[in-house]
């Protein structure tokens, strides 16, 4: 099939003049350019707002405070509830931004409802996966399934291509994966037209991790493609959403990047299963909140995202960061960087919140999950560099901070949290620590009942929004599951938050001084966690635990014994909760029992049963060859 590319004279394939420059947007009206302060001010606002008022009640509750003690507690609540303000306001956006229905979504996001899902003819895509001693097998498994998907899709194939850009330093796992890019192209064979090409290749040299392997991609094949669909080790994605996303970006000459939502899915440990059910009941009013106030300004995950090939090259080129390693050097978190150089380079970079047909998974136990958010914490203290880049929009910068302050938060709640046990110890009063629910006066009172509104917000309107629809319901399994499998992951909240926050606090502070964390693959699969690893790994909750402890019993009060004493319990139970819910049998039973569904469990995809099929070592309603799945 003839191939007319964008980046060259596409005026006579039907494609309007002018022609679209290689690096550069184009100066063709964009889907829409309204201007979106007033958006971003009915986030900032009431978020100041409401930060200010709990100060000031906390202030007027208590009065100012004596000693150095007093102040500390006074000004880590007035900081760490400024945050759950900026947090709640989110969801409250995000249900009203639903409210308006398509008057608040982008004219890119309404036309994705209706862009064909079928090959124009007009470019050409690559979908490249960067793998680093990842598990071969799941990995060209998870290709099959796309593969297929695209074959189901029609056309002859040529449109996509799909990569497999290997970063393997280990010999033997290299050669399992060249074992398996051979067996996958003897099956594009054997399994007739429509299939995309499969392409692979190994790095030499690791040079910048994965985005050194992706520019390196760029750099090397770039020019055979228009765009490029950037997949993670985990990711899945349906042929129909890569073809849509090719088609928009086609339709969009000033768009260099379009950013879907995936979530997790397909494992089955407990810790998994109800992380699966969290994610999709409560992500869906913040991203829908993210979208609406960035417009233009979005940002880049990095994976599950198509780009302009050119204008990726051109302009997201990543800086070396002044210092050493951990904060100078390399940056780790490169995604958020490239999208605000994109960003900068005048390339509007958009987010489909809804579009659908894209997965990923996450780490099946606490223990890997904790590990992952050591690498990511570290990322996001290089960006306090990053910030200062010259030419960066306002809302790039944004994205930076708040990637900054989720984790920053994490010390100042540990440090309140400590310093107002202290407090409580010597007066015999809970105060702040209480949020004012122990406190006597209307200012006391009204302190109380907005903190507990502020906390409790997220979640109660993330679950109204879908108890008011009865199909959003369905997806959950329906009424009664979704109620009890939200109170029973509450619960699972209440004993993860503890632990999560003390992690992820450690990591802040080893982080500044000086400890590097290593570039290691992660662990995808089903895994018990043994409870040598457990105790090992979460010794800082332990210790953590055990000091809270001995202050509750020092202090001899039973108010706030009975107030922190499921924090110490929690942290003093971190490693048998990782154990327990590492446990694959569990999140069968669970899902057996109807508890912690989600649509990708009451109306899976094709894609999602073919990819289970494939990892059973069988291929759903075709007959093949046992030796084309077995691993």
């Amino acid at each position: 099939m003839s191939i007319t590319r964008l980046s060259h004279d596409a005026s006579q394939a039907g494609i309007p003049d002018p022609v679209i420059p290689a690096s550069r947007p184009s100066e063709t009206p964009s889907f829409e350019a309204p201007s979106l302060l007033w958006r971003r001010l009915l986030l900032a606002v009431p978020t100041l707002v409401t930060a200010a008022a709990i100060a000031w009640l906390a202030v007027s509750a208590y009065g100012r405070p004596d000693g150095a003690l007093g102040w500390a507690v006074l000004v880590l609540f007035g900081l760490v509830m400024a945050w759950q303000s900026f947090v709640a306001w989110q969801y409250v956006y995000g249900l009203v931004a639903v409210a308006f229905g398509d008057a608040a979504k982008s004219a890119i996001e309404i036309r994705s409802a209706t862009v064909p899902a079928t090959a124009s003819g007009l470019s050409r895509t690559a979908a490249v996966v960067a793998i680093h001693a990842e598990d071969a097998v799941a990995v060209f498994a998870a290709l099959r399934v796309m593969a297929r998907s695209l074959q189901r899709g029609g056309g002859d194939g040529s449109d996509i291509d799909i990569f497999v850009l290997s970063d393997t330093r280990d010999g033997a796992i290299a050669a399992v994966e060249e074992h398996e890019f051979a067996r996958i192209e003897a099956w594009a064979r054997l399994n007739g037209p429509g299939l995309p090409r499969f392409r692979y290749r190994r790095r030499q040299d690791n040079a910048g991790r994965k985005a050194g392997n992706i520019a390196e991609f760029c750099r090397s094949y770039g020019d055979e493609y228009d765009f490029m669909i950037v997949l993670d080790a985990d990711s899945l994605m349906t042929g129909a959403a890569m073809r849509r996303l090719a088609r928009l970006m086609e339709e969009a000459p000033r768009v260099g990047l379009i950013q879907t939502v995936s979530y997790a899915t397909g494992r089955d440990t407990l810790f998994a299963r109800i992380q699966q059910f969290a994610v999709r009941l409560y992500a869906p009013l913040s991203i829908r909140c993210l979208e609406t106030w960035q417009g233009a300004d979005g940002s880049y995950w990095g994976h599950n995202a198509i780009l302009r090939v050119a204008a990726f090259a051109d302009n997201a080129e990543l800086p070396v960061l002044p210092g050493k390693a951990p904060l100078g050097g390399e940056i780790l978190c490169h995604d958020i960087v490239e999208g605000a150089l994109l960003r900068r380079a005048g390339w509007e970079v958009r987010l489909l919140p809804e579009m659908g047909g894209t997965w990923e998974e996450m780490p099946t136990n606490l223990v890997d999950l904790l590990g992952r958010e050591r690498r990511w914490c570290q990322g996001n203290m290089q960006h306090l560099r990053v910030t200062t880049l010259p030419g960066l929009r306002t809302a790039s910068r944004w994205h930076l901070i708040v990637g900054i302050l989720s984790y920053l938060a994490c010390p100042l709640w540990v440090m309140f949290l400590a310093a107002a046990s202290i407090q409580a110890a010597v007066t015999g009063d809970l105060g702040l620590l209480a949020y004012g629910l122990t406190g006597t006066g209307l200012a006391a009172h009204v302190l109380a009942a907005l903190v507990v509104a502020v906390m409790a917000l997220p979640k109660l309107l993330s679950l109204g929004h879908v108890l008011a629809s009865p199909t959003r319901r369905a997806a959950f399994g329906g009424t009664a599951s979704l109620l009890k499998s939200a109170v029973l992951e509450q619960i699972v909240w209440v004993l993860l938050w503890p632990v999560m926050t003390v992690f992820a606090a450690g990591a802040v502070a080893t982080t500044f001084i000086g400890r590097v964390v290593r570039w290691d693959s992660q662990v995808r699969d089903d895994r018990q966690v043994p409870w040598s690893e457990a105790i090992r790994l979460q010794v800082d909750a332990l210790v953590a635990g055990a000091l809270l402890a001995g202050l509750l019993v020092y202090a001899g009060d039973p108010w706030l014994a009975l107030w922190m004493g499921p924090v110490a319990l929690a942290l003093l139970t971190s490693p048998a909760f990782s154990v327990l819910t590492s446990r694959a049998d569990l999140g069968r039973a669970s899902q057996r029992n109807g508890l912690f569904l989600s649509i990708d469990d009451t109306d899976r995809a094709p894609e999602l049963l073919d990819l289970a099929s494939v990892r059973r070592g069988e291929e759903r309603g075709l007959r093949l060859h046992q030796e084309a799945w077995a691993s």
